[in-house]
């Protein structure tokens, strides 16, 4: 921990990957008359409620400017159910573009292709998006266009996003880690910055260096956010540069679905630079290089044994070329990442419920609880805790069951969960309960994490298809140095799996515990027996 977190520190400076202090008060705020952590009655939790209460907005004023961009889900945009990327953008400060300006962007399959002129076309355009991510390069270009109309030096920039918006969030990161952001105004380089971020073979390495050098500027992502990221952006989810690790990002915070178990919906996990840096070291360096690796831990053979068992147990030739391909992509992401290499401060938590319990967009807007709105919390809170700078209307910070003294001018340490109630009754989200006046974020806590799972394979039976027929999977396993592997399965509608459990533990939010208790909850993703969950709030 850093012994003076109000200073703000250079994102190419060592000290790039500490994390704030939540003890102490927000950086850059010369006019918050807030003393150094103390018992007295100046920081009772009455009169900081008091204080803020004259306060529109958390925190009231920035020293930095902010950019927010945030990417809807598959065919999710504003409408009766909005996902949590709608909701946090709704709590966003959008008058004051001196001090933050924000973006958001409708999810993949919801708005036409501007080059796609006739509506009967642009209506099947929309659909094949929906179904394969066809257009993933125009997601990503609109969101680096914002960038490239606004950035200016100083800024913080941060990144937020859900199911497919999440990996389009994660490629915008990526292509502005290799080819870098253009000045403004360079519209007709923009495919062409884009062509040259997805090209991953060696001359296409070369070329966005040179690329990078000659036409941009250098910038870093604060921050990067997302909610459940799937691994099925397309019928060909070839993985992009710099999506699972990126030095170019300070902060990786992600919510991932304990209950999800579609085919199409694996999970893809955020890879630490550490292991990033073996694999590239490995392919660079050759077989001695893993010789020498080779005795250094027990767990991971065993979980590569578990994770075989997990999946079927024969290699086809196409899984050994995808590897290989993976290995490649590693090895030049770590040759030419650039000079100084920043680990990322990377946290991943499970939370209950399936896709949308975790990303939103399940329940009419009108519903008070459901478990949705527990992630939502968290990533709020992450965003405070790591001083992001970024400003959110206190009033909506209540709705969304929290309460804005308890996040700033520091953040609190959070009480004990309340006691289980003698009987429990599973919320009706009548109108009654939507009204209900808010009291705490752990009494919301309780309530939020009692509702039901929104399970799409009970709910819509056409998704069952997928899981009796034989696909072709491919996904990035981590129990296998990050690579890409492909097999033909019968999923099953099986549990996700949670890797490298015994090297790198797991971290599940507290209410996941409470839904336990309370209802003897048992997680379809599966917890390898004899590891103790890490319980995070």
């Amino acid at each position: 921990m850093p012994s003076d977190p109000a200073a703000d520190p250079s994102p190419r400076s060592p000290t790039f990957t500490l994390i704030p202090n939540p003890d102490q008060p927000y950086a850059g705020f010369p006019f918050v008359s807030s003393p150094a952590p103390s018992s007295d009655a100046s920081d009772h939790p009455d009169e900081r409620d008091a204080r803020l209460k004259l306060k529109k907005t958390v925190p009231p004023y920035n020293a930095h400017r902010t950019l927010v961009l945030c990417f809807d889900g598959t065919g999710d945009q504003f409408d009766d159910d909005n996902s949590n990327v709608v909701n946090f953008f709704s709590m966003l400060k959008k008058d004051d573009p001196s001090q933050q300006l924000v973006y958001y962007q409708a999810g993949i399959g919801t708005y036409n292709i501007p080059q796609v002129a006739r509506p009967w076309l642009a209506k099947v355009h929309r659909t094949i998006d929906a179904m394969l991510g066809y257009h993933l390069n125009s997601h990503v270009m609109g969101g680096y266009e914002f960038l490239m109309q606004n950035y200016q030096h100083g800024d913080k920039i941060c990144l937020f996003g859900f199911s497919r918006g999440a990996y389009t969030a994660r490629a915008l990161a990526g292509m502005l880690h290799k080819v870098g952001l253009l000045p403004k105004c360079n519209h007709q380089q923009v495919p062409f910055a884009y062509k040259m971020y997805s090209k991953d073979d060696e001359a296409g390495w070369k070329q966005s260096t040179a690329f990078k050098k000659a036409f941009s500027i250098d910038v870093d992502i604060e921050f990067l956010g997302v909610w459940d990221t799937v691994a099925s952006v397309g019928l060909i989810p070839r993985r992009l540069p710099f999506t699972r690790s990126n030095t170019h990002v300070r902060y990786f915070r992600h919510a991932i679905a304990l209950d999800e178990h579609r085919a199409r919906f694996l999970p893809n996990f955020w890879n630490r630079v550490e292991e990033a840096l073996r694999v590239g070291e490995r392919e660079m360096h050759g077989p001695s290089s893993r010789k020498r690796e080779a005795p250094q831990s027990e767990h991971l053979a065993q979980e590569e044994a578990e994770h075989e068992e997990h999946h079927d147990k024969e290699d086809s030739e196409g899984e050994k070329k995808v590897t290989r391909r993976s290995k490649t992509l590693h090895r030049l992401e770590t040759e030419y990442s650039g000079g100084e290499r920043h680990a990322t401060h990377v946290e991943e938590v499970w939370f209950a419920g399936a896709h949308c319990d975790v990303g939103g967009g399940a329940h009419p807007n009108d519903t008070r609880n459901h478990l949705a709105r527990i992630p939502l919390r968290w990533m709020i809170r992450q965003c405070f805790l790591l001083q992001t700078g970024i400003i959110f209307h206190a009033d909506t910070l209540r709705l969304a069951g929290l309460e804005p003294s308890t996040l700033y001018p520091r953040v609190l340490p959070r009480p004990p969960p309340p006691a289980m109630p003698a009987s429990i009754q599973t919320p009706t989200g009548t109108t009654a309960e939507r009204t209900r006046k808010f009291v705490s974020e752990e009494e919301e806590d309780l309530v939020d994490a009692l509702c039901p799972i929104n399970d799409e394979l009970k709910r819509v039976r056409a998704w069952w298809l997928l899981e009796w027929i034989p696909q072709q999977l491919r996904f990035q396993d981590h129990d296998k140095g990050d690579s890409w592997v492909k097999k033909l399965i019968i999923h099953r509608a099986r549990g996700r799996h949670i890797p490298r459990q015994s090297t790198h533990g797991v971290k599940i939010h507290r209410t996941v515990k409470m839904r336990m208790d309370a209802l003897g909850y048992e997680p379809r993703a599966r917890l390898k027996m004899g590891t103790e969950p890490e319980w995070v709030d």
